[in-house]
C-alpha cells in the first residue's frame, strides 16, 4: 500500500482530522475526517482496488461492482461532495461536469444509447454518501 494512502486510512488526526478542503499530491481534495471516509475515498486513494476506465485531473471513473446494465460505470469526481442535495453555490458545477465527462466518455467508446442517473438521499437509493453519476448502457465497452 502507498504510504499516502496508509496514512489516510489509519491516522484518525491527519490533516487535523481533514475538516478543511486540503489537496494532496496526487490531486485528490478531501473534506471528512478518515473515520467518516467512504468507499469512493479509498477508490481514489488507490487504497482499494477498482475497474477504472477513465481518470483526468477532475473525475475518476469506474466499472459498478453490482452492474445493472451490460455497461454500468461510476463518475466519481475528485472534490468530494456528499450528495445533489449538498451541492452549493461553489460545488454547483461538479453534477454538470460529471455529464460532460460521461458525455465524452460515451464518444470515445462508441457508445450511442446510455442513460445517466444521480440518487439523492438513501431515501432516492443513493448508497454511498459520495456524489456520483451512474452510466448505463446496454452496449459494451470496446
Amino acid at each position: 500500500m502507498h504510504w499516502f494512502a496508509a496514512l489516510l486510512l489509519y491516522c484518525p488526526f491527519f490533516c487535523i482530522n481533514c475538516q478543511s478542503a486540503a489537496k494532496f499530491p496526487n490531486g485528490l481534495i478531501y473534506t471528512l475526517p478518515v473515520t467518516e471516509q467512504t468507499i469512493f475515498h479509498k477508490i481514489l486513494a488507490r487504497a482499494i482496488p477498482a475497474a477504472i476506465v477513465t481518470e483526468d485531473d477532475e473525475v475518476l471513473a469506474f466499472k459498478d461492482i453490482h452492474p445493472k446494465a451490460p455497461t454500468h460505470i461510476l463518475f466519481i469526481p475528485k472534490h468530494f461532495v456528499a450528495s445533489i442535495a449538498d451541492v452549493t453555490p461553489e460545488t454547483a458545477h461538479i453534477p454538470g461536469m460529471l455529464i460532460l465527462k460521461a458525455q465524452k466518455f460515451a464518444a470515445e467508446q462508441g457508445i450511442a444509447g446510455y442513460k445517466l442517473t444521480f440518487h439523492v438521499g438513501k431515501g432516492g437509493g443513493q448508497e454511498v454518501m459520495y456524489l456520483h453519476l451512474h452510466f448505463l448502457s446496454e452496449e459494451k465497452l470496446k
